[in-house]
């Protein structure tokens, strides 16, 4: 390196965010992932043991996946290239491709080449890194917000392992944090800073995982005040803590992971939970018809007669919501969402439903019973359909003793909870009546 390349490097260190200051410079300065990367972990055996692969991280920003790409490189002795799929097509894939290949053959050295959003490539782009990626020409590592098994190829899935990164933990962050402060040639160690504990507490807490948030919050906290002797204080963190843009795909698996997670919070009998996640969803973007369908579906799959009253509100929902629109319907989801999470809950109906759909898959064909055939035609009377056949309503407590399958099956079983329980006791002596007629017959 020259005395002009040495200058230049100081002079984009000078000017780069404390975040990118502060990048661990080896493995053994990395923080987080210790699921996969810790010693003996699966990415720990695969560089000891010198079997690196392509790789595609999966994960949400600040979590490390563009550090620990850099990093890998240096380990496994690669050329390090960089693409955006968001700025970059096919032919700068192609000119890098071809550098690689002729890095090979040169010098035997591969080129570890990191495509940051690679789910934002097309299936055809994705197409065009599958022969350098299959003969090993390059280490392919893809970075990705996106759940990689809707947004990538297949054929590019299977010629990669995916490792999904995690959000840092409070005690990670806070690891970074004073990392940041210690540090006298990256970070601000050569000025006397007194981060307090329930500062850092709440910069960890409100980072989110995020190492680059918690990093640019102290940053902006030490920078904003001219005191080389500062007191960090929890107020200073607050006003230094930017809100954070909502990583929200309403097609990706944010979309699906957020829609699980409010319906797994309703049926939990969770109203807070609820709420949260169905903030989150509307926050986000999410489109009000999707979320009430999905409402008026619980309404029966998960509550049931333990409480009719829930179809009725989740289906006066959802014409509310289209009557009102946003932002107002907020809160005739918010009722929805309380009542339907409070309600008793029953399934009873839902696997009902699915044991008598799953007998007729199977097979289980049966005729419809002669006296319950429709007599309303020319000819019925002379092929005997329809005769025979009790009409409830002239019958003691309005149950007709007669047969209506023509075997004994029971699918619904009711749960003792809610109104289901009266229906329990009602349909037990339905039963007697006619369990009576098939015994008699």
């Amino acid at each position: 390196m020259s005395l002009f390349d040495a200058a230049e490097n100081r002079n984009r260190e000078r000017v780069a965010p404390l975040a990118a200051r502060m990048r661990p410079r080896n493995l053994q300065e990395f923080v987080g992932q210790s699921h996969f990367l810790s010693e003996g972990k699966l990415l720990w055996r695969l560089l000891k043991s010198d079997r690196m692969g392509s790789v595609l991280f999966y994960g949400p920003p600040g979590s490390g996946k563009t550090t620990l790409a850099h990093l890998l490189a240096a380990e496994t002795r690669s050329a390090f290239r960089q693409l955006s799929a968001v700025a970059s097509g096919v032919k700068e894939m192609r000119i890098l491709l071809g550098e690689a290949e002729d890095r090979v053959a040169t010098t035997g050295n591969r080129t570890l080449l990191f495509v940051d959003e690679i789910h934002r490539f097309n299936r055809s782009q994705q197409d065009v890194l599958l022969p350098d990626v299959e003969n090993g020409t390059v280490i392919l590592v893809g970075a990705t917000t996106q759940n990689p098994f809707f947004s990538i190829n297949s054929a590019l899935i299977s010629r990669s392992r995916v490792f999904e990164f995690h959000p840092l933990g409070n005690q990670e962050i806070k690891q970074l944090l004073q990392s940041a402060i210690d540090d006298e040639a990256r970070g601000f160690g050569q000025r006397k800073i007194n981060l307090h504990a329930d500062a850092m507490d709440f910069l960890a807490e409100a980072s989110d995982g995020d190492a680059r948030r918690a990093l640019g919050a102290l940053e902006i906290g030490v920078l904003s005040s001219e005191d080389e002797s500062l007191e960090f204080t929890r107020e200073l963190a607050e006003e230094s803590v930017q809100r954070k843009a909502i990583e929200y795909d309403p097609t990706g698996d944010t979309h699906y992971d957020s829609i699980s997670a409010l319906i797994k919070s309703i049926r939990g009998s969770d109203p807070d939970a609820g709420l949260y996640w169905l903030a989150r969803m509307l926050e986000g973007g999410e489109e009000v018809r999707f979320l009430t369908r999905r409402l008026v579906i619980l309404a029966s799959e998960d509550i049931g007669n333990a409480d009719p009253q829930a179809l009725s509100l989740a289906v006066a929902t959802m014409q509310a919501c289209e009557f009102v629109g946003l932002p107002e319907c907020q809160l005739n989801l918010a009722q929805c969402v309380t009542y339907l999470a409070c309600a008793p809950k029953s399934n009873a109906s839902t696997v009902a439903i699915g044991e008598a759909r799953t007998d007729i898959r199977q097979g289980r064909i049966l005729p419809v019973p002669m006296h319950l055939q429709d007599k309303h035609y020319q000819g019925a009377k002379e092929l005997g359909h329809g005769q025979g056949y009790q009409y409830a309503h002239d019958c003691e407590q309005g149950i007709a003793a007669q047969d209506y399958l023509g075997v004994d099956r029971e699918y619904y079983r009711p749960v003792d909870r809610g109104f289901e329980s009266e229906l329990a006791a009602r349909l037990l002596n339905i039963r007697k009546i006619l369990r009576a007629n098939r015994a008699e017959t």
